[in-house]
Order: structure tokens, then C-alpha cells, then sequence
């Protein structure tokens, strides 16, 4: 996996490792102050943070992440997420 982290220090470009009709597993890499606008959730995504740190934002709750960190969006909720330190983040939504 480590040869698929790639940055964009302009903007937030997702690299797609696997898609199928119900399965999206995207690699997110990003630079400090680059963020993922909150967005409603169309399935249920799971994020383990890699490397980094960030906020993700749960429908109206702040959540820190750092290495190590998983975060479960439920189906049906807004999600988003803003770097504070360059970050990679492993993502998979199914639904």
C-alpha cells in the first residue's frame, strides 16, 4: 500500500484502491488544513487513520484522530474530515 500514497499539496485528491456497485475503498492522503466538507452519508463508512492526525466530524460531534484511530460513520450520517497533520487514511463505504 505504501507505493499508493500519494499527496496533492493544492487539493484533496481521493485514490480509489477498490470499487465494486456496493463496496468503495478509497486512500485518502492529505496535507494540513486540506479537509473533506461535511457530507451526507449514502452507506456505512469505516475510516482507520494510517499515519497523521485530523478532525473528523460525526453528524454534530468533533472526533480527533490520530494513528491508530477507527471512526464508524453510520448509514445516514454526515461525515467529514479536516487534516491538522499530513495524514493517510484507509476508507471503506459499503451499502
Amino acid at each position: 500500500m505504501e507505493e499508493k500514497i500519494k499527496f496533492n499539496k493544492e487539493h484533496f485528491i481521493p485514490n480509489i484502491l477498490y470499487a465494486s456497485p456496493k463496496v468503495k475503498m478509497p486512500l485518502i492522503c492529505m496535507e494540513p488544513g486540506q479537509e473533506i466538507p461535511s457530507h451526507g452519508g449514502h452507506s456505512v463508512g469505516i475510516f482507520y487513520v494510517k499515519e497523521g492526525k485530523g478532525i473528523f466530524t460525526l453528524d454534530n460531534q468533533k472526533i480527533d484522530m490520530e494513528k491508530g484511530t477507527v471512526v464508524i460513520a453510520p448509514e445516514g450520517a454526515s461525515r467529514g474530515m479536516k487534516c491538522v497533520e499530513r495524514m493517510v487514511v484507509l476508507a471503506m463505504s459499503a451499502g
